[in-house]
C-alpha cells in the first residue's frame, strides 16, 4: 500500500480553486499562474486569499498582489479620466428660465469680486435662485439625478468605504435598493472613478446622483462622526515597496479574501476577515489600507 496517494485537482479553473481553498480542500490549485511549487507545499496552509485566488506561498502572494498593482497602474495610464465640456451652470439655469440675465451677470460680478465661492452658492445669496433649483441646475450639467436623504441613513452604511474618501472626495453611501444597487450621492460633481472602484470592491452596481448642499453637509458631518471599519495609510517610496507592504499585510492577516482597487491617486486594499458576499459588510468584519506611493516613484 502506497504512502501517499494522488489527490484530485480542479479542472474547471481558478473560481472553483479559489472555493476549494477557502473551503479548506486538500489540494487547491495556487492561483499565482507562475507557480512552480509542488503539490506537496500545498499541505501547508489555506489561506489567505486575494481577489478570489488561495495562494500556496508569501512568493506567490507577492506575484498576484505585483500583478494586481501592474493592472491598476496600467488601467490609470492608459484610461485617462475623461473631461467633457459641460453647458456652465448659470447659461444651463438661465435657458430653463430659472434665472433671469441680470441674475446671472449679478452673481458673477459677485464671485469675481469676492475671488471665490461657486456660481451656484452665489445665486442663492443674491436670492436669484434657491437652493434645490441650483441642485436641479447642477443635475442638468451632470445628467444624473438629485437624491434624496428622506429614504436612507448614511450612517448605516459605514463599512461601504474608508472614512477618508467621505471627507476627502465628498461621497455619501445612502442606501441599497433591491440588494444589488448602491445609491451613492455628492454635493457638487460626480467621481466616476470611486464609483466605479465601489462598483468593483462590493460586487453592487452604483447609482450617482447629487444631494442639496445643506443636506449633504449635515449628512456628511453625521457620518463622519461614526464608526468606520479600521484603516491603516501608508506611503510606499516604490511600487515594489508598495508590493511588499500589501503581501505582506494579507499574509499576516490571514484573511478569508482581499480585493485591491485603485482610486485616483490611492491604492484601497480591503481585507476580510471572513468569507466575503456581495454587499456591504459588517464593520467587524473587514479592514482597510489606504496606500500612495511617492512623487519621485
Amino acid at each position: 500500500m502506497p504512502l501517499l496517494t494522488p489527490l484530485p485537482w480542479s479542472s474547471a479553473g481558478g473560481r472553483d480553486d479559489a472555493a476549494a481553498g477557502r473551503s479548506g480542500h486538500l489540494a487547491p490549485r495556487c492561483s499565482n499562474p507562475e507557480c512552480s511549487t509542488g503539490w506537496l507545499h500545498l499541505w501547508r496552509r489555506s489561506v489567505p486569499v486575494f481577489e478570489g485566488g488561495w495562494c500556496c506561498s508569501p512568493a506567490c502572494m507577492r506575484a498576484r498582489v505585483r500583478t494586481a498593482l501592474e493592472r491598476e497602474n496600467d488601467a490609470r495610464r492608459t484610461s485617462p479620466e475623461s473631461h467633457r465640456h459641460r453647458v456652465p451652470l448659470g447659461l444651463a439655469m438661465l435657458e430653463q428660465g430659472w434665472i433671469s440675465a441680470g441674475d446671472l451677470r449679478r452673481a458673477l460680478e459677485a464671485q469675481r469680486a469676492a475671488g471665490a465661492g461657486r456660481l451656484g452658492q452665489w445665486l442663492v445669496r443674491n436670492g436669484s435662485a434657491s437652493e434645490a433649483m441650483v441642485t436641479r441646475g447642477l443635475g442638468l450639467q451632470w445628467n444624473c439625478p438629485v437624491l434624496s436623504l428622506d429614504a436612507g441613513d448614511p450612517q448605516l452604511l459605514t463599512a461601504a468605504l474608508p472614512r477618508l474618501f467621505v471627507d476627502a472626495l465628498g461621497a455619501l453611501p445612502l442606501r441599497i435598493a433591491a440588494g444589488r444597487i448602491l445609491y451613492l450621492g455628492f454635493e457638487e460633481r460626480l467621481d466616476a472613478a470611486l464609483a466605479l472602484a465601489l462598483e468593483r470592491m462590493l460586487g453592487l452596481r452604483v447609482e450617482c446622483g447629487l444631494l442639496a448642499e445643506a443636506g449633504f453637509r449635515a449628512a456628511q458631518e453625521r457620518m463622519l462622526a461614526a464608526a468606520f471599519p479600521p484603516v491603516e495609510l501608508i506611503e510606499a517610496a516604490s511600487f515594489s515597496a508598495l508590493g511588499r507592504v500589501l503581501s505582506q499585510t494579507i499574509e499576516r492577516a490571514r484573511c478569508a479574501d482581499a480585493r485591491l482597487v485603485r482610486v485616483h491617486d490611492f491604492f484601497w486594499l480591503r481585507l476580510w476577515h471572513r468569507r466575503p458576499s456581495a454587499g456591504v459588510p459588517n464593520l467587524a468584519e473587514v479592514s482597510d489600507l489606504i496606500c500612495a506611493v511617492g512623487a519621485g516613484a
